[in-house]
């Protein structure tokens, strides 16, 4: 036995040597030191021997599977050491590569217009509101003294979300006025920027989802006059000195008297014509319709509890994506919300 010992030892000892991997030792353990291994199968002769003998086999015999033991730990560490070289050496990073450049983003072409009215009437005294998107027909239609059977509401034009008409996508921030007026007292003045929605084709001009800004104006003694200052002044800032503007009489239901504002088309510059063909822009016009405003219908001050004869107030509403595509120059209103990059970025 003491022979057999000797000759597994050996044995085990130049077949770990030679191992390589991780499964090639586990393999060797089964072979040794398994259940059914050589040394196992040594052991279990043990109770052939005499009493004096087996004592000293037993401990010749956890003298060798103490040293297998040993052998198969430092094999396994060198392997993994190697396995781990191995690895980092074929992942190896050169340092001395240049990094890529981080490219860095910035705001949208119309987010960046608005963020410039919206420091400009913040500058002028504005307060900043935001309100629902999915509104009331009452907020976005009574209460503005707009009356059953007019156009705008028509499910032609609106989006409705229940039967009765009476929920909806709003068309306008206009019900925030609303809002307002109800719950404040004069002085009032805000602005009320953001989504509406209407049944809009989506052309160089129009889209179904767009953004809006509104503002408001409530106080003692406020004219038609004051209105012309706000906007006048706003494009002034926007567009340089040089900006050409009109307003023309027109009709709102929740103004009297009501105007629109137009400026002059940045593509045909007025002309309505570019290279003998129609302005695609301003479809021939030479002007660009940017907002509707007015002074606000005594009826809508009354329905929000304000005294007509002591308060006065104008209102005025325009579309974000228009001023964006006169302050950037875009030629159609579509850009804006393709999300190409290679538009993007020129901005």
């Amino acid at each position: 036995m003491k022979e057999q010992l000797a000759q597994i030892k050996q044995q085990a000892m130049e077949a770990l040597q030679q191992a390589q991997t991780p499964a090639q030792l586990e393999e060797l353990r089964v072979r040794f030191l398994g259940k059914k291994g050589e040394l196992t199968a040594v052991l279990k002769q043990m109770g052939k021997l005499s009493p004096e003998e087996r004592p000293v086999m037993g401990q010749l015999a956890n003298a060798v599977r103490a040293e297998i033991e040993e052998m198969l730990e430092k094999q396994k560490a060198a392997a993994h050491a190697a396995a781990l070289e191995a690895k980092l050496a074929s992942e190896a990073l050169d340092v001395t590569i240049p990094g890529k450049s981080v490219v860095l983003g910035h705001a949208h072409p119309m987010n960046q217009v608005l963020q410039q009215i919206k420091d400009l009437f913040v500058g002028m005294g504005y307060q900043i509101v935001d309100g629902p998107e999915v509104e009331l027909a009452d907020y976005n239609f009574t209460k503005l003294n707009i009356e059953e059977g007019h156009p705008s509401r028509d499910r032609s034009d609106t989006f409705y979300f229940t039967d009765d008409d009476s929920v909806l996508l709003r068309t306008q921030t206009s019900p925030m006025q609303i809002r307002v007026m109800e719950n404040a007292k004069p002085p009032i003045c805000i602005l009320a920027p953001g989504r509406v929605y209407r049944k809009d084709e989506a052309d160089a001009t129009h889209s179904p989802m767009f953004h809006q800004i509104e503002g408001l104006v409530i106080d003692e003694h406020i004219t038609m006059g004051d209105l012309k200052g706000a906007l006048v002044t706003l494009m002034k800032k926007l567009y340089g000195e040089e900006a050409v503007m009109r307003f023309r009489p027109h009709h709102f239901p929740f103004t009297e008297p009501s105007c629109e504002m137009d400026m002059q088309c940045h593509k045909c510059h007025g002309t309505g014509e570019v290279d003998g063909q129609v302005c695609s822009t301003c479809h021939g016009e030479g002007w660009i319709e940017l907002l509707g405003a007015g002074m606000v219908h005594p009826k809508v001050l009354e329905g929000c509890g304000i005294d007509p004869e002591k308060y006065s107030g104008f209102a005025f509403g325009m579309g974000l994506e228009r001023m964006a595509m006169r302050r950037t120059r875009i030629n159609d209103l579509r850009l804006i919300f393709d999300n190409d990059v290679r538009f993007l970025n020129q901005f």
